[in-house]
């Protein structure tokens, strides 16, 4: 029996040109290993789970196939871990260029400056938060977009798994820690993963409370990154365009907006303890 509702990937971007060319790859490799057993595209899905167009649209480069995809086909044509192993290419075009260039520098830098106006972040966000986010968007994504830009965006949560670990410091407004998206549930889940980042010792996080009339960051998000070469690359909404910045004379107007906002905003313990009184409402 197929599986249609468990789609074995996602669909290649064709700007991605590197992405094309991987998947292109595989896609021939797979199809020239299937024909080479002399297994029907029809029988062949029967035998991994999926159905027959989506074989077809895997051979042919249009579809990013799963790990586990790779794993059912290695093992019915019988590869000796020829096809499994194509894994190590397709990770790393599996999720969107603009994403993975973001976790690239992200997954380089030895020190993470953020603040964040009207959502949690990213690196902050729960699955279950992120999906209710990226679902509400308008116009709406497919929920196969929303699965493959969820699975993304927790990917480069890794960066707090990295040794050794890097400085990683967080300013986020009050209110949207006070919106209930997707729900009690979704809420508290999120508002406890910030508890739990926040006391890593590696992160410092803050909060900026409502009640102050005025700060440095009212013209949108600051992000900073730090290499080990000494380089960096600072983005901000409402500076520059939101265009990536490298000119250390830029990178210093970030740097002084966003340290004069984290003085602006409550300590890291007093923003644990904000968090944590959150949750005692919820």
């Amino acid at each position: 029996m197929t599986v249609e509702t468990n789609e074995p990937g996602w669909e290649v971007d064709p700007d991605d040109e590197w992405g094309v060319a991987v998947i292109t790859t595989v896609g021939r490799q797979l199809r020239l290993r299937r024909e080479a057993v002399g297994m029907r595209a029809a029988d062949f899905g029967e035998a991994v789970g999926y159905g027959e167009d989506l074989v077809y649209k895997v051979e042919g480069g249009k579809r990013i196939p799963r790990q586990e995809y790779l794993d059912r086909a290695d093992a019915v044509l019988d590869a000796g871990g020829l096809i499994a192993a194509a894994w190590e290419d397709v990770k790393r075009v599996r999720y969107p260029k603009r994403v993975r260039e973001l976790g690239k520098l992200e997954a380089k830098a030895v020190e993470i400056g953020l603040y964040e106006c009207h959502i949690i972040p990213g690196l902050l966000q729960t699955r279950e938060h992120a999906r209710a986010v990226i679902g509400a968007a308008q116009p709406p994504y497919s929920p196969d977009d929303v699965e493959r830009m969820v699975a993304a965006r927790l990917a480069r949560q890794s960066v707090f798994e990295r040794m050794p670990a890097p400085a990683v410091s967080f300013v986020l407004e009050e209110g949207p820690l006070r919106r209930p998206i997707g729900g009690t549930m979704v809420w508290r889940e999120q508002l406890e993963r910030l508890v739990e980042v926040g006391r890593l010792h590696n992160v410092v996080l803050q909060v900026m409370p409502t009640g102050r009339d005025t700060h440095s960051g009212l013209d949108g998000r600051i992000e900073l990154l730090k290499f080990p070469d000494g380089t960096a690359v600072g983005r901000s909404d409402g500076a520059f365009n939101s265009r990536p910045l490298t000119e250390p004379k830029h990178l210093r107007i970030l740097e002084l907006r966003y340290g004069t906002i984290r003085a602006q905003a409550l300590s890291p313990g007093e923003s644990l303890a904000f968090i944590e009184q959150l949750l005692g409402e919820t």
